[in-house]
């Protein structure tokens, strides 16, 4: 009796372990993307760095999934990326057939902005990998007369801002929350083309928190004609393409004001991300990740983006996986206080 007993037994976990197996192979069929779409969301509007990314992944990453589904781009610009941050986690789709780039900025929405507008845990979306680790920078526009950072100490420009925790609204706030620099932020612009024609017809002065790698691309012929200056870099280390431009960090005086700004630009590691609902299934987010990770890699997306000007130093999902995380492992009295300033 023992022995049919364990024969039960043994029978039933081989059972077991086939139909997991044959479970795992019809989830993981390399046949589910075959005559899909992905629909790669932009949380900003057309013709900004975030959307001239998407588009050019979307022409390419298709080729590295089995099945080769189309890859369709779609702006659903707000609130700095924040109302397409809480669509992908509420609302999408969690079957890997929707994807994202949101500002970089809107991941820190719970942690340093408003929680109640920030539907979402940032740790939990699906990341699948950023197209760079950006340098961002604040420019002045030359009619504002402003040839150094230091002169901001003394003299107030006006800078352009989208809203939420954007750039463009904390990198000012910042500035001038734990350094003193005069900067005043006129929010509200619906995205970074528009704070750019914002600039140009004399708006505002300015704009903080505008990545070296967006300039390049979209604002070339600004820097080549001396319609704008860089007038100092904001993240953790400097861009070989700026020796001469001061670094954000340097001017930090306390060991307090430099873990406050290490907090705030940090996020210039995220770069261009791109990320999925939370909840997909394992098989789906690698596959995802992979194919992303192949783009990155991929001759003809490489020429494409040499040719747009569009700096490409791709971090992968797992590797944005775990720094979203460490991201708010921040020593809670720094946090607070430095949400607190940037209120």
């Amino acid at each position: 009796m023992a022995s049919l007993a364990n024969l039960a037994v043994a029978f039933g976990v081989a059972l077991m372990a086939v139909s997991s197996t044959t479970g795992a192979r019809a989830q993981d069929s390399p046949d589910f993307y075959k005559g899909k779409t992905i629909s790669l969301y932009v949380g900003s509007t057309t013709g900004g760095v975030y959307d001239v990314y998407a588009r050019l992944l979307a022409r390419h990453m298709g080729r590295h999934i089995s099945g080769n589904p189309k890859i369709v781009p779609m702006n659903m610009e707000g609130a700095g990326g924040l109302r397409l941050a809480n669509f992908l986690y509420n609302a999408a789709p969690k079957d890997g057939t929707v994807m994202g780039t949101i500002n970089r900025g809107a991941p820190f929405e719970p942690l340093l902005g408003e929680a109640d507008a920030a539907k979402f845990d940032a740790s939990k979306f699906t990341w699948i990998g950023s197209a760079s680790d950006e340098v961002s920078t604040c420019v002045v526009w030359k009619r504002a007369g402003v040839e150094s950072f230091d002169q901001l100490f003394a003299k107030e420009i006006t800078v352009g801002g989208t809203g939420g925790t954007a750039d463009t609204n904390q990198f000012p706030k910042g500035i001038r929350g734990v350094l003193g620099a005069k900067i005043k932020l006129v929010s509200g612009y619906p995205g970074g083309a528009d704070i750019d024609l914002a600039m140009e017809r004399g708006e505002v002065d300015g704009r903080c928190g505008w990545s070296w790698s967006s300039i390049v691309s979209t604002r070339k012929q600004w820097l080549d004609n001396g319609s704008i200056r860089v007038v100092v870099q904001l993240a953790l280390h400097k861009h070989s393409d700026l020796p001469d431009v001061p670094l954000i960090m340097d001017y930090a005086k306390t060991t307090e004001q430099r873990e406050m700004l290490r907090l705030i630009f940090v996020r210039g590691a995220l770069g261009c991300p791109f990320l999925a609902p939370p909840g997909l299934p394992a098989d789906r987010a690698e596959i995802l990740r992979r194919a992303f990770d192949a783009t990155m890699q991929d001759p003809s997306f490489l020429a494409e983006a040499k040719k747009s000007n569009l700096e490409i130093a791709p971090i992968g999902g797992r590797e944005l996986q775990k720094l979203v995380a460490d991201i708010y492992r921040a020593p809670a009295n720094v946090v607070a206080k430095t949400k607190a300033m940037l209120k």
